[in-house]
C-alpha cells in the first residue's frame, strides 16, 4: 500500500489527473471510496444497530450516502442527517441523492437521532476544507462528539485541516478515518492522531502522476 502522506493540493492534483486525464469517472472513485469505507465497518466490530450516516453537499456527502445505500441493501438499519441545500450539492452527490430515494433510504431532520446512534459515519467534509465550522455544521459535529457511538470519518475527522491538522473551530473526534489512496499530512500530526483514530487507507485507484509514469 502507498505509504506516503500528501497535502490538499496534492490530493485534489492527483484526483483531477485520475478524472480529467485518465478518465476514470468521478462517480466511479465515489463508489469505491464508499465500499472501502463500507468493507471497513463491517470489518471491524461495531454495534450496527443504529447506524447515522451525517452527511453534507459536497462529494465527502456523497461517498457518505453511497455507503448509506450499500448499508441499507445489506438490511442495516441506516438513515441519513443531510446538512446543506441538496440543490447544490455536486453533480456526483446529486447522483447519490437519486439513488439513495431510489431505494427509500430513510433521512431525518433530527440530531437525537444523531445523538442516540450506535455508528455514526462523518461525511461532512473532506480534504478541500479551508474555513472555520460555524451554524447546523458544528452542531451537527457537536452532536456527533456527545455521542456514545463509534464513529467512522471519510477521508478526514470533519473539522480538522488536512494539511496541519488544526481544527477549523470545531472538529470530529473519530474512532476512525478511511482515507482515500494516501494518508494526508495533518492526520500525521499531535491533533490530527487524536482526531483520526486508526488510520485505514483504501486504495481507490487514485495515484500520484510520478507513479503512473514509472508503471508504464
Amino acid at each position: 500500500m502507498m505509504s506516503k502522506a500528501i497535502t490538499i493540493a496534492e490530493a485534489q492534483r492527483y484526483d483531477a489527473h485520475t478524472t480529467n486525464e485518465i478518465g476514470i469517472p468521478a462517480l466511479v472513485l465515489m463508489e469505491r471510496a464508499a465500499l472501502a469505507t463500507f468493507n471497513n465497518i463491517l470489518n471491524d466490530d461495531f454495534d450496527l444497530s443504529r447506524v447515522v450516516v451525517v452527511a453534507a453537499v459536497g462529494n465527502n456527502g456523497g461517498d457518505g450516502i453511497a455507503v448509506a445505500r450499500l448499508l441499507h441493501i445489506r438490511g442495516i438499519d441506516v438513515e441519513v442527517y443531510l446538512l446543506g441545500d441538496p440543490d447544490k450539492a455536486t453533480p456526483q452527490t446529486q447522483q447519490q441523492l437519486k439513488i439513495a430515494n431510489y431505494y427509500h433510504i430513510p433521512f431525518t431532520t433530527d440530531l437525537n437521532h444523531v445523538v442516540n446512534a450506535t455508528v455514526i459515519i462523518d461525511a461532512i467534509f473532506g480534504v478541500g476544507l479551508s474555513r472555520e465550522i460555524h451554524g447546523k455544521f458544528a452542531d451537527a459535529i457537536n452532536a456527533i462528539n456527545a455521542a456514545d457511538a463509534k464513529t467512522i470519518a471519510i477521508d478526514v475527522p470533519s473539522g480538522i485541516n488536512a494539511d496541519t491538522g488544526e481544527v477549523m473551530g470545531v472538529a470530529v473526534v473519530a474512532d476512525s478515518t478511511v482515507t482515500m489512496a494516501y494518508n494526508k499530512i495533518g492526520l500525521l500530526t499531535a491533533t490530527g492522531k487524536r482526531h483520526c483514530g486508526t488510520v485505514h487507507v483504501a486504495d481507490i485507484g487514485i495515484y500520484a502522476q510520478d507513479r503512473l509514469e514509472h508503471a508504464r
